[in-house]
């Protein structure tokens, strides 16, 4: 018998790339299960499919960075922290000191679909009952006719693990000016943050403020303590916008209807910023 449950959930995350560096991702999950029926006459109860596999899902790859394990990185472990260091692109820098939890370690040379689901069925068949002999997931992004950016970032003011300093999403954005809708502007912010690292000013650092990592010329420093723990970043500038607020999406929006509003003082603006999938803020100014 086969079960199946759609929009199981959401994975925000991001992942370390060798081309383009840390992408921030949302992806959907659909879940099948095949098994034999149990003494309910069910595969698996959709309240434990919905609760079990969701948490396993949540406390594994959601809001961590996922890092490709055998791809040309350094990566060690110390107690309670891990330490990652890569090139990436056309000479492009990172590194990062985080606790264990923030880290998704993938046990393949890129991060994709695949890989991501391999990893993930991996850890949920063998946490189900034994009636249950097979798993399929199936990620995918959220259809959208629209323009969208990956970012990542670090909310270190969260009690839960938006704090991890880099995890990402891939948003869509909306922008109207007197009620008439701006692809122009759309598409502008969407190259201006694809594939960035969005800084609040209050975590930058100076590289010698870094304790477990190392920077390079040309990076930006962050460094924060929170609840989780330690969180240390430093990165090619090129790939940072760094704002002068918290990078909550209610900030992001707000942080891009001001700039737009210095383009356009006589008008009304209206920004619909996106944190993945079905959700974000809406600001006006």
């Amino acid at each position: 018998m086969i079960l199946f449950v759609n929009n199981l959930t959401v994975i925000d995350f991001s992942y370390f790339c060798t081309n383009r560096g840390p992408v921030g991702e949302s992806w959907i999950v659909d879940l099948t299960l095949e098994g034999d029926l149990n003494e309910e006459s069910m595969v698996l109860d959709f309240a434990l499919v919905k609760k079990q596999v969701k948490r396993i899902i949540d406390d594994s790859v959601d809001h961590s960075l996922a890092i490709p394990m055998l791809a040309d990185i350094s990566f060690s472990e110390k107690e309670h922290l891990c330490t990652f260091d890569a090139q990436f692109g056309d000479g492009h820098h990172i590194a990062m000191t985080a606790p264990h939890q923030a880290i998704s370690k993938i046990n393949a040379d890129v991060i994709n679909e695949k890989t991501i689901t391999e990893h993930l069925k991996a850890l949920i068949l063998p946490q189900l009952p034994n009636n249950v002999k097979g798993i399929d997931i199936v990620l995918r992004p959220e259809p959208s006719n629209s323009f969208y950016y990956h970012y990542s970032h670090g909310l270190k003011k969260h009690d839960g693990n938006c704090q991890r300093i880099v995890h990402g999403h891939r948003s869509t954005i909306g922008i109207e000016i007197d009620g008439m809708r701006m692809p122009r502007l759309h598409k502008q912010w969407c190259e201006r943050w694809q594939d960035i690292y969005l800084l609040s000013e209050e975590d930058k650092v100076d590289a010698s403020q870094l304790e477990h990592i190392t920077a390079k010329d040309g990076d930006v420093c962050s460094r924060y303590e929170s609840t989780q723990g330690l969180f240390e970043l430093a990165m090619s500038a090129q790939r940072v916008d760094v704002l002068p607020c918290d990078t909550t999406v209610e900030l992001i929006s707000d942080f891009i209807a001001q700039e737009i509003k210095k383009q356009h003082p006589d008008s009304k603006i209206k920004v619909t910023a996106y944190e993945g999938v079905g959700k974000g803020s809406i600001s006006y100014a």
